[in-house]
């Protein structure tokens, strides 16, 4: 290599080491934006359970289950994963589990607004990075195999 392309690389990989140590960062910012997503459609379907059992039952088609377990196990989803994951425990099966809620919220609607639909796109592309890349150092996950590891 040149003298300038060693430069080069090594100037790239300095960056690129600064940029790797705010992953954790990145993984708090996207667990709090994600967990406030689902958890406020959470508290609206519980707020008035008679309306969500009515838009599940009208509006929403979920396939394969009834309206009723439907609407269960949504709001029971964007209830307790957005809390784990918030706490960044079980940080990878939380987000594989708002990922399943996501896309089911997807497909069950007849008609969605290309802007509801770009949101759930970005909302699904945050859900991988966190299932791919876990939590980072400032998660539940990370303190706990710490402890486990030092026994």
């Amino acid at each position: 290599m040149t003298e300038l392309t060693q430069r080069l690389y090594q100037n790239y990989a300095i960056v690129s080491d600064g940029l790797g140590k705010l992953h954790s960062v990145a993984s708090v910012a996207a667990r709090l934006y994600i967990a406030q997503i689902f958890f406020s459609a959470g508290l609206t379907k519980i707020r008035d359970w008679d309306t969500t059992l009515f838009l599940f039952e009208e509006e929403y088609h979920v396939p394969f289950i009834p309206f009723e377990l439907a609407a269960y196990l949504g709001t029971l989803g964007e209830l307790v994963f957005p809390v784990l994951l918030f706490a960044g425990l079980f940080t990878r099966f939380s987000a594989l589990s708002l990922s399943v809620v996501n896309v089911i919220a997807v497909i069950s609607l007849a008609e969605i607004a290309p802007a509801a639909f770009y949101l759930h796109v970005i909302w699904g592309v945050l859900l991988a990075q966190l299932a791919v890349y876990g939590g980072g150092v400032l998660s539940a996950d990370h303190w706990i195999r710490a402890k486990l590891n030092k026994r």
